[in-house]
């Protein structure tokens, strides 16, 4: 387990109200990737990314798209050390 990291994310644009937390989370389901996702009050979306490196710099990538609805502009995450987080879920 020693080449798991951690993705703290913030991704700026058009990314409420267009699917973008439930496509995350699908797509972190489908990698195997832990974490979350939420809604931030400044228009922005928050996401936790956790699992093998690999894997967790692709749904970093992905954030750069997002839902097909999405207007990413910009994807900004920082890595460090993985804090346990296990399955995938929206937070409100």
């Amino acid at each position: 387990m020693t080449d798991r990291v951690r993705a703290h994310v913030f991704v700026s644009g058009r990314v409420q109200g267009v699917f973008y937390r439930a496509s995350t989370r699908d797509a972190a389901r489908e990698a195997g990737v832990d974490g979350w996702v939420r809604n931030l009050d400044d228009g922005r979306v928050e996401a936790v990314f956790e699992g093998p490196e690999g894997d967790v710099r692709d749904m970093v990538a992905w954030c750069e798209t997002g839902s097909e609805a999405a207007e990413v502009e910009s994807v900004d995450a920082e890595y460090g050390e993985p804090e346990g987080a296990e399955g995938f879920e929206i937070r409100r």
